[in-house]
């Protein structure tokens, strides 16, 4: 059973960068498609990054395209969302996603998910 612990999250200014991590356990994560998520405070999740189980297709939601970089080290068993030049409407949890399969998707098709992890960006 994979399992995920979150980290990275926090405060930070606009215009600022985090790093969000989700270390996995259990099985790992090579041939998972594997994606990020978030969910705004009265809003729904959206699903923003996705990164195919096989090669290194890369999907994004176009509010983040150019700023956010979703990767996965399987070395360590760990995936990773690099996001830069964050504004206020980024403040969201965020959560990881896998599924073993090979196209990814940015619909919440997962079958795990990591516990969220939340970020703020304000001044």
């Amino acid at each position: 059973q994979l399992q995920f612990v979150e980290s990275g999250g926090g405060f930070v200014q606009p215009g600022g960068s985090l790093r969000l991590s989700c270390a996995a356990s259990g099985v790992t994560l090579d041939y998972y498609a594997i994606a990020w998520f978030r969910q705004a405070p009265g809003k729904e999740r959206e699903g923003i990054s996705c990164l195919n189980g096989v090669g290194g297709n890369t999907d994004y939601v176009d509010s983040v395209k150019g700023r956010f970089t979703i990767s996965r080290d399987n070395a360590n068993n760990a995936m990773y969302l690099q996001m830069t030049n964050l504004k206020r409407e980024d403040t969201a949890v965020y959560y990881c996603a896998a599924d073993h399969r090979f196209g990814c998707s940015l619909k919440g098709d997962y079958a795990f998910w990591g516990q969220g992890i939340e970020v703020t960006v304000s001044s």
